[in-house]
């Protein structure tokens, strides 16, 4: 019987120690797991902001080339009135001179 708790006893340290090791493996993999979600979360929050910029920056990039055209397109229609005028001045000009 001596023997039969002597080798109990051997299964039982072997046991606790395997228990301990996985008890610590555990507490790495925690805090591992741990510093991982904070570092996604992190990054997460930094991807989100670049989305926020990119979007802000073409939103303002279109404004800038819708008011581009508007521009050209005030600037060929002032261009072309401009010309309309100047052409009849001309013509009244040769008109007054005959």
């Amino acid at each position: 019987m001596k023997l039969r708790r002597t080798e109990l006893q051997a299964e039982i340290d072997s046991q606790a120690e395997e228990k301990s090791n996985l008890q610590r493996e555990i507490e790495k993999l925690s805090c591992k797991l741990t510093r991982l979600n904070d570092s996604l979360t992190k990054r997460t929050a930094v991807k989100n902001e670049y989305d926020r910029i990119i979007t802000d920056t073409e939103t303002a990039y279109v404004k800038i080339l819708e008011s581009s055209q508007l521009l050209l397109n005030v600037v060929k229609r002032e261009a072309t009135s401009l010309d309309q005028k100047l052409l009849k001045t001309n013509m009244d000009k040769q008109q007054y001179q005959q």
